[in-house]
C-alpha cells in the first residue's frame, strides 16, 4: 500500500446528548480512493467536517495527520491551506453569479486592488478543463443542470491545489448518465496524482470505484476493506453497516389486488406559467386501494410536477383536465383542500420544503394537522408529546427525545420524521417523491418496511423514484413518465429495467 496521505487517529467527537465519533480511526493512501460508507448517523459526515476544520481543533479529542505533519485546523481556511477541499451534497455556489466568478470565489487573482478578470477567466477555463467540462465561463451557474454545477464545484476545490478531494454524496442528485460521468472524472482525478474520499450510499457506485472502503456503525470504525483483495461486495458492506445481513433489501409482501379506485386523473394537464410551456399533457392513472403505485423516468420528465398538480397545485399551474377522489370529482384551490381530501405529499426535497429543521421533532411531525392537538388555537402540549413519541416508536426515529431538533437528525431519521408528518394526517393517498434519497441501505429497508405496512392497512402510495430497482422491487404496478406524458403502464410482473428506459425515453 502506498504511503498514507492521510491518519486520523482516536477521534472522538461528542454533542449534547450524543457520542457522534467514539475512538474512530480512519487511514487514507496517497493516491488511492477511499470509499466511506455506514448508515444515517454512523459518523461519516461529522468525521470529515473533524479533518475540514467545521469542528475545529480543541473540539474533539484525537490526533490528525496530513502529509506526515500533525495538523491543528482551527477552521476550514486552515485545511484548504493544507491542501484539504471537501464537496458537500448542497452545492457551495453561487446561483446568479458567473462560473468563473463562482470558480476563483474567494481566491480571485488580482491586479493591484482590482481583480484582473482576464486572468480569473483564464485559470477558470484552466479548472473547467481539468475537469472535462465544456462550458463558456460565462454563463450563469443557475443556468447548470445540477451535473453541470457539481463539476463547476470540482473545478473550484481543484483551483485550490487540492491534494486530498473529500465529495460528500456527490451523485445524489444525479441522474445515471452524470452519475458515470462523475465517477469518470474521479478516476481521472486520480491518474493526476488527487486522492480521493467518497462518502457514498450506493453501493453499487462504490463496488464500481473503490480501491479501499472503510464501514463506520454508531460513530465507531467497523472494519477497511481492499477491493483489490476481493473484499468488497454488496452482501459484506451491508453486513458490516447494519451489523446483520439482508438477504433483500425490498422486503416481501403479497399483491393484494382491489378493484376500490381511490384516485384517478383523467387527460390531465398543466401550464407553467413562468416556464410558458405545458409540463404536463394529457396525462391518465388510477390508484386503487392498497396498492403501491411507481412513477419512473428520468429527471425533469414530469413526475414532481404531477405529484404536486394534484396536491393543490403549490406551483399555480394552469391544469386542466379531470382529477376524481373516490370517484367524486374535485379541483383544489390549495394544499390544505388536498389534504382534507386525504391527500398528503411527501416532497423529495425534505431538508427545504418538507420539514422546518430549527424546529423539533413533535413540532414537524404535528405541523400538518395542527387542528387535532388544539383548542381554540392553542396547541395542547401534552397532546403534541404525545402524539410525536407514538409516532417515533412506530416509526423507529433514532433521537434521544421529541424535542431534539430536527437538523441534527441523519438524514434517514429526518425521512422518517416527514413520512410521519403526513401520516399524522391520516391520509388514503401517500404521495412518496424520491423517498429514500440520500439514506443508507438500513433506513432504506426501514423505509420500504413502513410502506408495505401501510398498504396492507389499506392505505394507498404513489411512489417517485429514480432508482429503477426500488421501482421494481416495490410497486405493485408501474407508470412510466417522459415529456410530461404517461408513456406506459407496467405490471411489476412484467417489468425490467430496459423496458422501463425504453418508455422513459420515448
Amino acid at each position: 500500500m502506498n504511503t498514507p496521505i492521510l491518519e486520523m487517529k482516536n477521534i472522538t467527537k461528542t454533542f449534547p446528548g450524543v457520542k457522534a465519533l467514539n475512538d474512530v480511526s480512519f487511514s487514507v493512501a496517497q493516491g488511492e480512493i477511499h470509499c466511506l460508507v455506514g448508515e444515517n448517523g454512523a459518523g461519516k459526515s461529522t468525521l470529515m467536517k473533524v479533518l475540514s476544520g467545521v469542528h475545529p481543533h480543541g473540539d474533539y479529542s484525537g490526533e490528525i495527520l496530513f502529509a506526515g505533519q500533525v495538523q491543528k485546523f482551527r477552521g476550514i481556511a486552515d485545511s484548504e491551506k493544507a491542501g484539504i477541499a471537501i464537496i458537500y451534497q448542497e452545492l457551495a455556489l453561487v446561483p446568479d453569479m458567473t462560473v468563473y466568478e463562482n470558480i476563483l470565489l474567494g481566491h480571485e487573482i488580482r491586479k493591484g486592488p482590482a481583480v484582473d478578470w482576464n486572468e480569473t477567466i483564464k485559470k477558470a477555463n484552466e479548472m473547467l478543463k481539468k475537469v472535462r467540462l465544456d462550458i463558456n465561463p460565462a454563463s450563469l451557474v443557475k443556468d447548470l443542470g445540477v451535473g453541470r454545477q457539481q463539476l463547476v464545484e470540482i473545478a473550484k476545490a481543484l483551483c485550490k491545489d487540492v491534494k486530498l478531494l473529500i465529495l460528500d454524496e456527490p451523485t445524489a442528485a444525479l441522474n445515471e448518465d452524470d452519475c458515470d460521468n462523475l465517477l469518470d472524472l474521479i478516476r481521472h482525478l486520480k491518474e493526476q496524482g488527487v486522492t480521493c474520499v467518497l462518502i457514498s450510499h450506493k453501493l453499487k457506485e462504490v463496488i464500481k470505484i473503490a480501491d479501499t472502503v472503510t464501514v463506520l456503525r454508531d460513530g465507531k470504525t467497523v472494519v477497511t476493506l481492499d477491493a483489490h483483495k476481493g473484499e468488497v461486495s454488496e452482501g459484506v458492506l451491508i453486513k458490516h453497516m447494519v451489523g446483520r445481513e439482508i438477504d433483500n433489501i425490498y422486503p416481501r409482501r403479497e399483491h393484494k389486488r382491489s378493484e376500490e379506485v381511490v384516485l384517478e386523473v383523467r387527460g390531465w394537464g398543466a401550464h407553467d406559467n413562468k416556464l410558458g410551456r405545458n409540463v404536463l399533457t394529457d396525462v391518465h392513472f388510477k390508484v386503487r386501494k392498497g396498492e403501491i403505485i411507481g412513477f419512473a423516468g428520468l429527471m425533469g420528465s414530469g413526475r414532481t410536477e404531477l405529484a404536486k398538480s394534484i396536491f393543490g397545485n403549490p406551483d399555480g399551474y394552469t391544469l386542466s383536465g379531470e382529477l376524481r377522489v373516490k370517484d367524486e370529482v374535485r379541483s383544489f384551490r390549495h394544499t390544505s383542500e388536498a389534504i382534507k381530501a386525504g391527500i398528503a405529499y411527501a416532497t423529495e426535497d425534505r431538508k427545504g420544503n418538507g420539514l422546518i429543521l430549527i424546529q423539533d421533532v413533535k413540532q414537524n411531525i404535528t405541523l400538518a394537522n395542527l387542528a387535532e392537538i388544539s383548542k381554540r388555537g392553542v396547541v395542547n402540549n401534552n397532546a403534541e408529546v404525545k402524539v410525536a413519541t407514538e409516532y417515533k416508536e412506530a416509526l423507529s426515529i433514532k433521537t434521544p427525545t421529541v424535542e431534539q431538533m430536527v437538523v441534527n437528525l441523519s438524514g434517514g431519521n429526518q425521512q422518517k420524521v416527514s413520512v410521519a408528518k403526513w401520516l399524522f394526517v391520516k391520509p388514503d393517498v401517500l404521495i412518496l417523491d424520491e423517498p429514500t434519497r440520500g439514506i443508507d441501505v438500513g433506513a432504506k429497508y426501514e423505509i420500504y418496511s413502513i410502506m408495505n405496512a401501510l398498504v396492507e392497512q389499506g392505505m394507498s402510495i404513489i411512489m417517485i423514484s429514480s432508482e429503477l430497482p426500488e421501482v421494481l422491487g416495490m410497486s405493485d404496478r408501474i407508470y412510466i413518465v417522459s415529456n410530461g406524458r404517461i408513456t406506459g403502464e407496467l405490471p411489476v410482473g412484467e417489468a425490467t429495467q430496459e423496458k422501463i428506459m425504453q418508455l422513459a425515453t420515448s
